[in-house]
């Protein structure tokens, strides 16, 4: 039902890959954008680390044909001492890359990275993931003079390895599938059994929610141990960005974290068991308020495009500048919180202040108006994307 997903999820629409487009693709074209935006020199670029779940190759690295990618349009050799790699930790692999190539930068202050969240969220036809679709890739620089954010030294880590949400390889018996007798080679393989890759996940929605909730609840506990503070520093946020797998997951898991930081204000709440009570405070005038001012404007974006994976809490980072920037806020030296999330599972909680420059940065994505220039497709033609049965 459509009221279930808009005002349920906060889902409108969700982007989807055309024929020719894959993570790849997406990568270039946003790395590709913002070399020109910046009118950066490829040679200035020391760095180039992609934060994806979608790798089409198991040894070449997404970020290597990327490189290529750029080459063929900027110069051959001109990203010749450029060092390229993916990390990949289900959605907060850009992250990680992130934190990598602010580390490096820290040590060497006259280099610069790029960061590229590259993502197919894809999930089977009438499946329960199949409304949270998305595709889409964000492309970050990395300097010592940042002109939008400055990130902390400290970062809350909670990790724990599950089975919520992942890609296994699959596998089909040769002999059995394709009635065949006595092993023969097919196309290249000898092996009784074909190794089959698939976009599509294995998830269980439920565990993975708890999963979820449990890595952002201990990061940000961690996080202030880290960081020496007591205090409820999710106050100290004028905004708050997390992994958004659907629009409306952020203000519906922090609402844990906002339950443990106020426990009066629980007590308080009408319910028997302490679930009853955080489903109250959830709909309390103090919890709607703190979605409305720290986390309603990254969900904008997220509504229009839906799960990107590891760009997802980029986008929600680009949709509340994007949306400031519309409000004429003044940001300057406000403070931003993180909360990271991938399946499998790890969370990072950390903070960044938002620059003086920061205004002069954001105007030139005109992300709003770019979602407004989005084609429409009917219902045919993307169950035929979906089966990857159209050639052109």
């Amino acid at each position: 039902e459509a009221d279930k997903l808009i005002k349920g999820l906060g889902l409108h629409k969700m982007s989807f890959l055309d024929v020719h487009q894959d993570v790849v693709t997406m990568a270039s074209n946003a790395a590709l954008k913002l070399i020109r935006q910046e009118h950066l020199n490829p040679k200035e670029i020391n760095r180039i680390y992609v934060g994806t779940e979608s790798g089409i190759d198991s040894s070449k690295p997404v970020a290597s044909y990327v490189l290529s990618n750029l080459e063929n349009v900027l110069g051959e050799g001109s990203f010749r001492n450029c060092d390229v790699v993916d990390l990949t930790f289900a959605c907060i692999g850009a992250i990680d890359a992130l934190q990598n190539c602010i580390d490096y930068v820290r040590l060497n202050p006259t280099k610069k990275a790029m960061v590229i969240a590259s993502d197919n969220a894809k999930y089977d036809l009438n499946s329960t993931g199949e409304y949270t679709q998305g595709a889409g890739a964000i492309a970050m620089l990395i300097t010592s003079e940042p002109r939008i954010l400055s990130f902390s030294n400290e970062v809350g880590v909670s990790t724990q390895g599950v089975f919520d949400f992942f890609k296994p390889r699959r596998t089909v018996n040769k002999l059995e599938n394709l009635q065949l007798e006595n092993n023969p080679e097919w196309n290249g393989v000898l092996e009784s059994e074909i190794a089959i890759y698939k976009e599509q996940p294995v998830f269980d929605g439920q565990y993975s929610n708890q999963c979820y909730i449990n890595r952002i609840s201990e990061a940000y506990e961690h996080y202030k141990s880290e960081s020496n503070q007591s205090r409820k520093i999710y106050e100290n946020w004028s905004n708050i960005l997390m992994h958004l797998p659907y629009c409306f997951q952020g203000r519906r898991t922090f609402i844990e974290i906002f339950a443990k930081e106020n426990q009066e204000l629980l007590e308080a709440q009408i319910g028997e068991t302490t679930k009853d009570k955080i489903k109250a405070l959830a709909k309390s005038a103090e919890y709607l308020d703190l979605v409305n001012e720290k986390i309603l404007p990254s969900e904008i974006a997220s509504g229009q495009i839906g799960n990107i994976y590891t760009g997802s809490i980029f986008l929600g980072l680009l949709s509340t500048l994007c949306y400031h920037f519309q409000q004429k806020s003044d940001l300057t030296n406000k403070k931003f919180g993180f909360i990271a999330y991938g399946s499998g599972s790890k969370s990072k909680v950390f903070e960044a202040e938002v620059s003086p420059e920061w205004q002069s940065a954001i105007e030139k994505v005109k992300l709003f108006e770019t979602l407004e220039q989005c084609t429409a497709i009917d219902f045919i033609t993307y169950e035929k994307l979906h089966k990857k049965e159209l050639k052109h």
